[in-house]
């Protein structure tokens, strides 16, 4: 819960440093003698969910930035130095030097079919993977 409010008062402070604001009134309170909330009667009440949705939505939009960026720079298993391969997550050195031993391959499903990887960890990476042919 900590690190949802941290990540959710970075979001707000990211939104409110490049210009972008909320379009609501904040009411202010204040606690009275026994504890209960008055208002103060200034401004309208908020949405209190507002910057926390709106937090949330610039989070996900980073996640969603993120996995674009990864679809972008696919690594070609055909051609790929060990040090590439070993940068996809879940790839370590003995399933590049796998990778590598196996070419060429016609295409990325064969790194399933030929058992150079296992099928839970093709599923994960297959997304980040091609398996471009040579020209002619």
């Amino acid at each position: 819960m900590k690190n949802l409010f941290k990540i959710v008062l970075i979001a707000v402070s990211l939104l409110v440093s490049v210009g972008v604001g909320f379009a609501a009134d904040v009411k202010v309170t204040s606690p009275d003698a026994k504890g209960a909330v008055k208002s103060d009667g200034e401004g309208e009440k908020a949405d209190a969910k507002a910057p926390a949705a709106a937090g949330q939505e610039y989070v996900q939009g980073k996640t969603a930035d993120a996995k674009a960026s990864v679809r972008a720079t696919l690594v070609d298993i055909n051609t790929a130095a060990e040090s590439e391969l070993k940068g996809v997550p879940g790839i370590g050195a003995a399933y590049a030097a796998k990778i590598i031993a196996g070419r060429p391959y016609a295409n990325k499903a064969q790194l399933k079919s030929r058992k150079i990887v296992p099928s839970v960890l093709y599923e994960e990476v297959k997304e980040q993977l091609i398996a471009k042919q040579p020209k002619k």
